[in-house]
This record gives C-alpha cells, sequence and structure tokens, in this order.
C-alpha cells in the first residue's frame, strides 16, 4: 500500500481537523446512554448475525493494520511498528467470535437442562498503553460475540489511536447492521473518568487490562469484574534442553515488541551446567551479553530509578537506544541485553518492560524451579520452560501455577503466536479466568425442562 492510498483511508475516518467523527464522547453518561441504546438494538441479532457483524470488524481493520501500528508507535513512544503490525494481525485473524460460545446439556430421567452463555450488557473495558490496539481489538471481539455493548476507556498515552480504531470498527458495525455507537470510547481519560465508568448504573461488567491502580479500581466497582493483574514472566533453561531453540525461543519472546508484552520472558534461570553454551547460542541471536560490573551498574543506572523502580522512560525502547543512553559502545544490531546476575537484582524482581533480561545460574534444576518461582512473585501470570525432562516439565507446571505455561517454546505461543489455541490478550489473572475470550465476556444460564427430552 502506497502513502496516497493509506491517505485516502485515514481520511475515510478523520475529518481534516483531525478529530474522530463519532464514537467518541465527552461525557460518561453520554457515551454509556448511547451504548445502552445501541446494546437494545444488538441483542435481537441472531448469532450468525453477530458474526457477520465480526467478519466486517476484521474486514474493515486488515488493510489498515500497518496504519494502525505506525500510530501507536509514534504516539505511546513504545515498542517497534513491525512487532506491533504481528500482535494486530494476530488480534484479527485469531480472537475467537461466536464459535467460543459453548453450550452444555445434561439429560436424565427427570428430563432436560440446558446451560447456555447470554451477554450481561455494557461493558467498560479498560486497556493498556502496552497492547492498546490488539488489545481493545481482541476484547471487542469476544464481547461483540458474546452479544455485548463495549465503552473502551483507553490509556492516556494511546488514546488518539484508540479513538481511530474504534471509529473504524463503528463504520464497520452501522455498514453491516445499521446500529451505530455499539462500541464507543472517551475524548478524554483519567482515573477520575474511569472511576466515574466503572461505577456507572448502566454497566454491567468491568474488564481492566492493565496496572494495579486501575484493578484496585475496579474490584471496588460492586460490578462483575475481569481483571488482569501484573506479571514477571521468567523461563527456565535445565542441562537437558535443545539449548540452540531454547535460545531462539527466548530471544524472540524477550525482544518482541522491546519487551513490553505482559507474557514476554522478563529473566532466565538456567542450569549452571548448561549456562555457557546457552549463552552462546544467545549471542548468536543478536543479544548482547553483559557479564562485568561496570556495565552492569552502567545499565541499572540508566534503567532504574533511585527509588529502586523502573524508568519509565525506557520502557519499550530498544536495545540499542538502551545501551546507547547507557553509554555502553555496540556497533551491531541488538535484539535483547542479557545480564549475568543474581535473583536479587532489580531486573529479575522488577516487571522491566523493555529488552533488558537478567540471567540467574543455579546449581541444579531443583534450585533453577525454586528461584524461578522466587522471582514470578506468585503472580501466576505466565512462565517458560525448556527441558526435555517430561517429570521436570511436569513438576514445573504444579509449581509455578501460572496462567499461561508454556514448555519447550516461546512465550508468545502463550497466546497463540505460532502456537496452537485462542488469542486473547487479556490475561486475568487476579479474577481467575486467564486467557479471556467470548465465553469469560457472557452470563451463564441454567434452563431446566422437566420429563422430556431424554431419549436415552
Amino acid at each position: 500500500m502506497n502513502t496516497a492510498q493509506i491517505g485516502e483511508l485515514v481520511k475515510k475516518y478523520l475529518t481534516y481537523s483531525g478529530t474522530v467523527k463519532s464514537g467518541v464522547f465527552c461525557s460518561v453518561n453520554d457515551a454509556v446512554a448511547v451504548a445502552q441504546g445501541a446494546y437494545t438494538q444488538y441483542s435481537k441479532l441472531t448469532l450468525n448475525e453477530r458474526q457477520e457483524v465480526i467478519n466486517a470488524i476484521k474486514e474493515e481493520l486488515m488493510p489498515m493494520v500497518n496504519v494502525i501500528a505506525k500510530m501507536t508507535v509514534e504516539e505511546t513512544g513504545m515498542g517497534n511498528v513491525e512487532d506491533k503490525i504481528k500482535k494486530l494481525l494476530l488480534a484479527i485473524r485469531k480472537t475467537p467470535g461466536v464459535e467460543d460460545l459453548i453450550t452444555e446439556v445434561k439429560t436424565g430421567d427427570s428430563g432436560m437442562t440446558l446451560y447456555e452463555l447470554s451477554s450481561y450488557g455494557v461493558i467498560c473495558a479498560v486497556h493498556p498503553c502496552t497492547n492498546p490496539c490488539a488489545t481493545l481489538i481482541s476484547n471487542t471481539i469476544g464481547m461483540l460475540a458474546a452479544g455485548n455493548a463495549v465503552v473502551h476507556i483507553p490509556h492516556p498515552r494511546a488514546i488518539k489511536v484508540s479513538q481511530f480504531v474504534t471509529e473504524m470498527i463503528n463504520v464497520a458495525i452501522r455498514d453491516t447492521c445499521g446500529i451505530d455507537n455499539l462500541v464507543v470510547t472517551l475524548w478524554d481519560t483519567s482515573m477520575a473518568v474511569t472511576r466515574e465508568l466503572m461505577t456507572h448504573p448502566d454497566i454491567s461488567m468491568v474488564v481492566t487490562t492493565g496496572g494495579n491502580g486501575v484493578l484496585r479500581e475496579a474490584l471496588t466497582s460492586g460490578k462483575k469484574v475481569i481483571g488482569a493483574g501484573p506479571g514477571n514472566p521468567t523461563a527456565i533453561v535445565d542441562e537437558t534442553a535443545d539449548l540452540k531453540k531454547a535460545a531462539r525461543d527466548i530471544v524472540q519472546g524477550a525482544s518482541f515488541d522491546n519487551n513490553i508484552m505482559c507474557i514476554s520472558e522478563k529473566s532466565i534461570v538456567v542450569v549452571s551446567q548448561a549456562a555457557d553454551e546457552f549463552i552462546d547460542e544467545l549471542k548468536k541471536n543478536r543479544v548482547y551479553y553483559v557479564n562485568n560490573e561496570e556495565e552492569m551498574l552502567k545499565l541499572t543506572s540508566a534503567t532504574v530509578t533511585q527509588d529502586m523502580g523502573v524508568n519509565k522512560a525506557f520502557e519499550g525502547k530498544s536495545a540499542n537506544e538502551i545501551l546507547k543512553v547507557a553509554g555502553i559502545s555496540c556497533n551491531e544490531d541488538i535484539r535483547l541485553i542479557v545480564v549475568d546476575t543474581i535473583k536479587q537484582h532489580p531486573f529479575a524482581t522488577l516487571e522491566m518492560l523493555m529488552p533488558v533480561v537478567p540471567l540467574i545460574r543455579a546449581a541444579d534444576f531443583d534450585e533453577a524451579l525454586d528461584t524461578a518461582f522466587e522471582i514470578e512473585q506468585g503472580f501466576r501470570h505466565t512462565a517458560t520452560i525448556h527441558s526435555q525432562s517430561i517429570e521436570r516439565l511436569n513438576r514445573a507446571a504444579k509449581k509455578m501455577q501460572t496462567s499461561i505455561f508454556v514448555k519447550n517454546g516461546s512465550s508468545l505461543a502463550g497466546i497463540g503466536y505460532n502456537g496452537e489455541g485462542d488469542t486473547s490478550f487479556t490475561i486475568a489473572t487476579t479474577t481467575g479466568e486467564g486467557s479471556t475470550t467470548a465465553r469469560h465476556f457472557a452470563r451463564r444460564r441454567r434452563c431446566t425442562l422437566m420429563d422430556a427430552f431424554s431419549i436415552r
């Protein structure tokens, strides 16, 4: 697609002043009111008609993926265009629709009981700056498949591109079924606005993907909540692993979109027996390896604040940018910085959200598993392991108890990227749903018929 074609597509959704034409409201009450009205109309559609709406949204978004990715990087200052394109395509192609709404039935001598999934109503969906549009698109597909309307609350760092995507979705819905403002967003966001929307009497469910602050607000809203909590994913590598593949997989996951994905490997724990060979394999995958105190201190000073927090100025920046600012000379194109350090280092204890990953050595597998468990901090979000031992794979899965656990693959496989299973960008660790899809945005209802429909 050339520049002229992109320009024409952008004009389809934006006025010359740069403001979104519809689907964006200044008032929480207005946004909820129009979404409630649209929900009433949408409730009359059949499942097939819902799927037609979802298919139309996907068709509308596909030609604009490159534009959305570029806009996201420019507005948030995080990640890179190439990987954001991959995330957007993943959300569009692999987020399930109405097929995810499974019906259950039980029959016996007394008749039949049917369990089906029905809509909640209007959902308040809060999104992060790390994956703003992929999360918005994936959640929209699942929420509409379940029969709901949605009011999106974008992160302040991604508000323009989120409004842009919301308008595209509205155009697709309106052109397909004639319903306007089924998916809406707000002109401006703040914690006060978010709190007002969460507690609005016509909001039936709150879905949060982001920081602890907004999650705490959601949990006190008095509504049904699906909440994604923090994570600090770790990767275990033992001496039986295919070290070449392990290195390639870990670098793919940890460097993807400059490590701002919540599931991306944030640390590596390797059994000492395999460490040196594994490090050699890492270096073959455009990794800058740090094992001296001087460079470690430079990186720490640049990326960690004096009060032991993450320097947010470096979140989502490239490895080469971080090395340059830290005063470390590197003439190669680097994907990931791996620092040989200890489990107490801030690189291991903090979710850095940048392509700087600690490597911690362990005497044996038992120590490696205990160390990984400690670093993950009980968030139960994501963990990966590389081993050829079935017993160790099984033991690690039981101990870590994470919502996503990947064996002998990249963390990205945990959300369906080059792996099996559906895609989700809201990993509900706090409220327990795990990888959320349409079925999680629906109410489970029970309908019983006495003395009939059992034909056994």
